[in-house]
């Protein structure tokens, strides 16, 4: 608003100059040498003011470009904030021991799974072995399809 406030103003001092000038030269013209060295000097103080209301415009439009960017930071904290607060409560959540205690279990039951699978394989005899060997040859054969050889006697040579 004050930026608003300043260009107003800024703008009344134009027309102001503008105006001075005309009545400067109009009284030189009619001999009023003193009046318009006096309005001249008037110009050149409004001039100066022009001069520090665009100063003061910069400073504003600067402030208002700071608070925009630091109302940006203080998002960027809150959501730091939040974020870090959610890694808290998983944190409480899942302590260290939790996951040691899991990883744990979840090694037991590999180890226990290992054993198991070490009884199964151990506890084939050497006939069992022969078997599925067998087994694996029969199977094989089967996949295997020849073609049927014919009956016929094969033509003789023609010479």
């Amino acid at each position: 608003q004050q930026r608003d406030k300043l260009r107003q103003y800024q703008k009344r001092i134009s027309l102001n100059l503008e105006r001075e000038r005309a009545l400067a030269r109009r009284l030189l013209k009619e001999g009023g040498k003193e009046k318009a060295l006096l309005l001249l000097k008037k110009k050149r103080y409004q001039e100066q003011l022009l001069d520090k209301t665009e100063n003061q415009i910069s400073n504003l439009e600067r402030m208002v470009q700071d608070i925009e960017f630091t109302q940006i930071e203080m998002k960027v904290i809150e959501g730091l904030k939040i974020g870090n607060e959610c890694l808290n409560k998983m944190h409480q959540v899942m302590s260290i021991e939790e996951v040691e205690r899991i990883m744990g279990e979840t090694q037991d039951a590999v180890e226990y799974q290992r054993q198991i699978d070490e009884i199964l394989a151990g506890s084939l005899t050497e006939e069992d072995e022969d078997a599925i060997l067998e087994e694996l040859n029969a199977i094989t054969q089967e996949q295997m399809e020849l073609p049927e050889v014919p009956s016929e006697p094969l033509p003789e040579k023609i010479p």
